[in-house]
Parts: C-alpha cells; sequence; structure tokens
C-alpha cells in the first residue's frame, strides 16, 4: 500500500489546539500538507489557523466541532470534501483525561471521558472509512488512531483514562481487519504516546484531595509523537510505541503483570502527584474545552526532545549502536528522577 508524501496529503486533524495536535499540526504544515483542523473552540481554532499558515501549510481549514459528537464529525468530513475533494489522512487526537481514585471520580466526568476518547475515535474512524469507501479510488489513504501506553497497561489514579484507551486498542485493531476484509485501501495505525510533555495534566480533571497532577518520568516532547505521526502517515505502520519509557512498561505488564501491579503501587501515586502549587478541584477541560494560549508544552522541566528507540523502530536498519544509545537515554532520564 502506497501512502502519499505529507506535502502532497490534506489531513484532518482532531484535538488540534494545544498539545500533540497541535505539535502534529505544525510538523505537518512544515511539510507543505492541506489541514482540517478540528477542536471545540472557535477561538482557539482561528489563533491555531493562523500559526499553522506561518509554519507553511499549503491551505488551512478549521471547523469546530465536538468529536463525542457524531453528527459535528460528519460534518467535518463534508467540510473537508467540500473544500479539498478528498482528505488523505484522518488524524483522531482529541482526548481528555480525568486523575484521582475511580471512588472519587464523578461519573459524568467518568462518561464524558469515554466519549471523548472512545466515541470521538469511533465517530472520526468511522466517518473517514466510510468517506473513503464510497469513492472508487485507488488512493490509498491513511486512520491513525492516538492512544496511549495506558492501551496496553493501565494506570492508577488514571483508571477511566487507562480504560478509554484500552477501548481504543480495541476499536482499531478490529476496524483494521475489517477494512482489509472489504478491500478498502486504508492503512490504520495506533500511535501509543509515552508520557508527554503538554498541558495535559493542567486540562485534566482532578479529584485527588491532596496534589495537582503531574506526569510520571520519563516525558518526552511533544515533537517527538509529531514526527511519528508523520511517518505514520507516509508508510503504512501498524502500531507505533512512542518512547522507549512506554514500550518497557508495556513490555513489564506482558511478562509480570503481578510484579507491575507491586511497581505501580509503589511508586505511580506520587509520581502523578505535585504538592508544591494550590490544589485545584473540578473536571477541568473534560466537560468543557480551557482556552491556553495554544500552547504545545507544558511545565515538566528536562523532557527528551527525541526517542531513540522511536527512530529505530520507524526505520527498522538501525544499528545496534543506536539502539544501545535509546537505553542509555532512558536510563539517564530515570536517574533524574
Amino acid at each position: 500500500m502506497n501512502l502519499k508524501p505529507a506535502s502532497d496529503q490534506t489531513v484532518v486533524l482532531t484535538g488540534a489546539t494545544s498539545g500533540i495536535g497541535l505539535a502534529t499540526a505544525l510538523e505537518f504544515a512544515k511539510k507543505g500538507a492541506r489541514l482540517v483542523l478540528v477542536a471545540r473552540d472557535d477561538g482557539e481554532l482561528a489563533a491555531v489557523e493562523e500559526r499553522v499558515r506561518d509554519a507553511g501549510a499549503a491551505d488551512v481549514l478549521s471547523v469546530a466541532a465536538d468529536v463525542a459528537d457524531r453528527g459535528g464529525v460528519e460534518y467535518v468530513a463534508q467540510q473537508a470534501t467540500e473544500r479539498f475533494g478528498w482528505f488523505d489522512t484522518w488524524i483522531n487526537d482529541a482526548g481528555v483525561s480525568v486523575y484521582g481514585e475511580m471512588k472519587d471520580v464523578p461519573e459524568e466526568d467518568a462518561r464524558q471521558v469515554f466519549e471523548t476518547n472512545y466515541w470521538g475515535v469511533v465517530h472520526g474512524s468511522l466517518v473517514a472509512a466510510e468517506a473513503w469507501r464510497s469513492r472508487e479510488s485507488e488512493r490509498a489513504a491513511c486512520l491513525i488512531n492516538v492512544g496511549s501506553i495506558l492501551s496496553d497497561r493501565a494506570i492508577p489514579l488514571q483508571g477511566h483514562y487507562s480504560a478509554s484507551k484500552h477501548a481504543v486498542k480495541g476499536f482499531t485493531d478490529a476496524l483494521r481487519m475489517e477494512l482489509e476484509k472489504e478491500g478498502v485501501p486504508v492503512s490504520v495505525t495506533l500511535i501509543k504516546p509515552s508520557a508527554i510533555n503538554t498541558p495535559y495534566p493542567q486540562h485534566a480533571g482532578n479529584y485527588m484531595k491532596d496534589a495537582t497532577p503531574t506526569l510520571p518520568q520519563p516525558v518526552y516532547e511533544p515533537e517527538v509523537v509529531a514526527r511519528a505521526i508523520v511517518a505514520c502517515a507516509e508508510r503504512p505502520t501498524r502500531e507505533l510505541t512512542v518512547g522507549a519509557g512506554g514500550r518497557m512498561i508495556s513490555m513489564m505488564g506482558t511478562l509480570a503483570p503481578r510484579l507491575t501491579d507491586r511497581f505501580m503501587e509503589a511508586t505511580q501515586f506520587d509520581a502523578q502527584k505535585r504538592t508544591d502549587r494550590p490544589v485545584r478541584q473540578g473536571p477541568g477541560a473534560v466537560q468543557e474545552p480551557q482556552a491556553d494560549g495554544n500552547q504545545v508544552h507544558g511545565d515538566v522541566k528536562g523532557a527528551m526532545a527525541h526517542s531513540l528507540y522511536t527512530q529505530a523502530k520507524l526505520n527498522p536498519g538501525v544499528t545496534f549502536g543506536v539502539a544501545l544509545a535509546a537505553g542509555v537515554a532512558l536510563g539517564a532520564a530515570l536517574l533524574r528522577r
């Protein structure tokens, strides 16, 4: 299956106004792609559209929509088709989270996590697939769903988010088989980021009584994920973990699940808490978007700007020495904790 270079693509991207979504929009813009930017907030979208144009995008269309609403997602596809005639890649990145023990998280917030993270991916994937299915074209398309390392291994204090990302993986794997069986020329990719230095903790709901959310080490910059997404849009890839830290946790959970439980219990409650700032509780951006000035990055110091592990997975001919260097870099990051 051959995919077009990013410079020749029209790309639909949800969750485009901050974090991984915004970093990905800017990465595609640098390549000269045409972009359809999707998020809930009109004002934030307008600011991002200007920024993406300045970064080099061939053309940009912004569409305000909530991915939890299938009708809104269908409107996105309609607008993209009317403007560009076709979209080559559809990326489901929109997501929200909530921190707290599951007994403390209000059910309405837990349900909304699934409405956005799972049903948003379902809506985007099925609407895009129907558009590609209905066109008699030999051009291959690309669907990229952004999961998480928590698609493989749950973590305490983010139980509902972990569950939603497990669901994203199951849905993505099943849809891939159905589209292959049907003969629809679509590359279906699941991207699984490790902890990424975005405003994710600031946007998340928080029901921890004694702390505000933060990210456990090791942490990577969002550009690492953005470059990986662009690479997968150009070359069919089934699944990709971004960051060796995430891969290590996934392997631990598979090979020694009970030992990994113990490790998580001993380390990951404290690793996800900050106590050096006033505690705020509430739903954060789970129920309503938060204006944050279109931030790509969060406030983690020392986040890694590259992942040699991810580069090796995208370039299988990488030497053993580079793979070894990835392990050394990860070890150094863990020692900084």
